[in-house]
């Protein structure tokens, strides 16, 4: 059974930052692949979520209930509950990740409003 992968607030801002930056500093077309793979990358989740490793910052905590993938340089950082996978994050992996993830995900409770990915490679659409 596919899982519905969903993306918070917080890490649909992070796509739209991460393409902003690279709009302004490269090229459009760049942002767009860029944001294309990053989508089919998310998008995978739906079959294998558990597939991600647990991110270090958080294994030295004892925090076992995050995983992440990678899309170098970017962490894609998410939670699987039952059948839906919540992506919280996506960052450049050069970043000061304890302080981010800290913030962000020791501090989260419940998703807000998200976009769904339904399959690799189809397109996210809002929910909520």
């Amino acid at each position: 059974m596919p899982f519905l992968v969903q993306l918070t607030d917080d890490a649909a801002r992070d796509l739209e930052e991460i393409c902003d930056y690279i709009l302004h500093h490269d090229a459009p077309r760049s942002a767009d692949l860029l944001l294309d793979q990053i989508e089919r990358a998310i998008g995978a989740l739906t079959e294998f979520p558990q597939r991600g490793a647990y991110p270090k910052e958080l294994l030295e905590f004892g925090v076992r209930e995050f995983r992440e993938i990678l899309f170098k340089p970017y962490r894609i950082i998410y939670r699987v509950k039952r059948t839906d996978v919540y992506e919280l994050v996506v960052a450049d992996g050069r970043r000061d990740m304890h302080t981010l993830l800290q913030h962000r995900l020791l501090e989260a409770d419940a998703p807000h409003h998200r976009y769904v990915n339904q399959g690799v490679g189809a397109p996210l659409d809002t929910v909520g």
